[in-house]
C-alpha cells in the first residue's frame, strides 16, 4: 500500500496496530511515524519497529495520509486543539475512542475533515483483534476499504451503522476482560483439583478457544454447540445448572450493559 501512516499515542493497542502493520509490510517502517509523550517510548518504538518518530504531534499529523488517534478518550480534545489546523481534507483520521461520535469529532476539527470511528481489541496484538468501524460522509468507499486493508493484518474488520459502535464497545472491545475472568476462574478451580497452574491455564485457555472456533466455523446456535456438551445426566449438566442458580448469564448480560451505558455516556 502506497500511503504514509501516522499514529499519535502508541500504548498497548497502539503497538498492537504498529506490530502488525510493520509485520505485515503493508507500510514500509519509513512511510510510518509515531508520536507520544515519552522519549524512552519513543526510542523503544523505533528500535523495534525501524519507524519514524516525533514527540510532535503536528509533525505527525502533516506527515500521514492515514492518521490514527490512539491516545485516552480523555486527551482527544486537546490533541484535536492542537493538530486541527495541520489536518487537511485529504487526509484520513481514524479514532480508536470509545464514546467520541462522529458528529463531535468533526465538531472538534471545526471543518469538514474525513473521519473513520473504529473500535479495535486487545487480541490484535497477536493478530487475532475484531474491530467494528463507521465513517462520515467525507470517507468514500475505496478510502474506507483501504483502511480496512490496512487494518486486516492485525484485526477482522466490519462496518457497522455508527449507532451500534457503542454496541461493539460492549461485546467485543471490553469483552477480552470478561473472558480473561473465566479463564482465570476455571483455571483456579483446576488448581483446587490438583492441577497445576500452568498447566490448568493452557486447559482453560484451549477450551476457550476451541469453543470460539466451534461457534465461528459451524456457524451452529451456541446454545444448540451447549446441548451437544450436556449427556443425559452427565458431569457438565450438573456444572450447568450451578452457572444458571448463580447467574452467569444475568451477570454477563448486566455487565455488558453497564459497559454500553459507560460508553454512550464518555
Amino acid at each position: 500500500m502506497n500511503m504514509k501512516i501516522g499514529m499519535i499515542g502508541c500504548g498497548n493497542m497502539g503497538t498492537a496496530m504498529l506490530q502488525g502493520i510493520t509485520a505485515s509490510k503493508k507500510a514500509l517502517p519509513q512511510d510510518i511515524m509515531v508520536s507520544c509523550r515519552t522519549a524512552a517510548t519513543l526510542a523503544e518504538k523505533q528500535m523495534t519497529y525501524g519507524v519514524q518518530i516525533t514527540g510532535d504531534n503536528r509533525r505527525v499529523a502533516a506527515f500521514a495520509d492515514v492518521l490514527f488517534l490512539a491516545v485516552k478518550p480523555q486527551f482527544y480534545e486537546s490533541v484535536i486543539a492542537e493538530i486541527r489546523d495541520t489536518v487537511t481534507e485529504g487526509q484520513t483520521v481514524v479514532s480508536i475512542a470509545p464514546g467520541k461520535s462522529l458528529a463531535w469529532l468533526s465538531q472538534q476539527f471545526e471543518k469538514p475533515v474525513k473521519v473513520i470511528r473504529a473500535m479495535p481489541n486487545t487480541p490484535a496484538m497477536i493478530g487475532s483483534g475484531m474491530m467494528g468501524m463507521c465513517a462520515n460522509d467525507g470517507v468514500s468507499a475505496e478510502e474506507m476499504a483501504q483502511v480496512r486493508e490496512l487494518c486486516s493484518c492485525f484485526s477482522e474488520t466490519e462496518v457497522v451503522p455508527e449507532p451500534l459502535m457503542d454496541v461493539v464497545t460492549a461485546v467485543s472491545g471490553s469483552s477480552p476482560a470478561y473472558v480473561f475472568m473465566f479463564i482465570e476462574a476455571m483455571a483456579d478451580a483446576a488448581v483446587a483439583g490438583g492441577m497445576p497452574r500452568a498447566q490448568a491455564y493452557r486447559f482453560a485457555s484451549n477450551a476457550v478457544l476451541g469453543s470460539a472456533r466451534m461457534v465461528l466455523e459451524t456457524g451452529m446456535h451456541p446454545g444448540e454447540l451447549k446441548d451437544m456438551v450436556c449427556s443425559p445426566g452427565g458431569t457438565t449438566i450438573q456444572a450447568v445448572r450451578v452457572l444458571e442458580e448463580k447467574g452467569m448469564r444475568s451477570s454477563v448480560f448486566e455487565a455488558m450493559m453497564r459497559c454500553l451505558d459507560s460508553a454512550r455516556g464518555m
